[in-house]
C-alpha cells in the first residue's frame, strides 16, 4: 500500500512538471514575437538618434570653409551607406520583424526619409538623408561609395567643409 502512494507522488510531480513547463511554453510562444518587434523598434530609434547626430555634424560642418568635424559611431545591426554620387546616405536595417511605418510609403521625420518595404517574409528599413539639393558630398575626395558594416568597435567619421562650387562640398573620411 505505501508504495503506491510513493508512485502516485511522483506520477503527480511528474505531471505537475510537464503542465507548468506547457504554460511556460506558450506564454513564451505569445510574447516573443511582441519583445522581438519591441527590440526591432528599438534598434530603429536609436538609428534615427544616430542618423540625426549625423545629420547635426554635417550641417556645422557646412557653416564655414575648411570646418573639420570629427563624428564617431557605432552599428549593431544593419549597415551605413555613403553615396557621394546622389549625395545622399542611407542607414539600412534589414530583417525586421515588424516594419516601422506603413510598407511602401516614405514617412519624414525631420531631414530623415524613413521607408518600411516587404521582403519576403520580414521587412527592411531604409533611413536616408538626401542632400542632394543643399551639399556635394564626396568619400576621400573622390565620388566612390562606402558602406560602414557591423563593428564591435566604433567608426570614427571625419566631415570637413572643401568650400563651395556652387554647393557645399563636404567630404567624408574614415580616421
Amino acid at each position: 500500500m505505501r508504495g503506491n502512494k510513493i508512485g502516485q507522488v511522483w506520477i503527480e510531480t511528474v505531471l505537475y512538471t510537464l503542465i507548468a513547463l506547457a504554460l511556460i511554453s506558450l506564454v513564451l510562444a505569445f510574447m516573443m514575437p511582441k519583445i522581438n518587434q519591441a527590440k526591432d523598434k528599438l534598434v530603429v530609434e536609436q538609428t534615427l538618434n544616430l542618423i540625426m547626430a549625423l545629420n547635426d555634424k554635417i550641417t556645422i560642418t557646412a557653416d564655414s570653409t575648411g570646418n573639420l568635424r570629427i563624428f564617431y559611431f557605432s552599428v549593431k545591426k544593419g549597415e551605413l551607406n555613403v553615396y557621394p554620387d546622389s549625395d545622399k546616405i542611407v542607414f539600412l536595417l534589414e530583417d525586421m520583424s515588424k516594419p516601422y511605418s506603413e510598407p511602401g510609403v516614405e514617412i519624414r521625420n525631420g531631414p530623415i526619409a524613413v521607408l518600411s518595404q516587404k521582403d519576403r517574409k520580414n521587412y527592411n528599413v531604409s533611413l536616408t538623408l538626401d542632400y542632394s539639393s543643399k551639399y556635394n558630398l564626396t568619400y576621400n575626395g573622390k565620388e566612390e561609395s562606402k558602406r560602414f558594416g557591423q563593428s564591435a568597435t566604433p567608426y570614427k567619421l571625419n566631415i570637413l567643409n572643401n568650400g563651395s562650387n556652387p554647393k557645399i562640398m563636404i567630404d567624408l573620411s574614415s580616421g
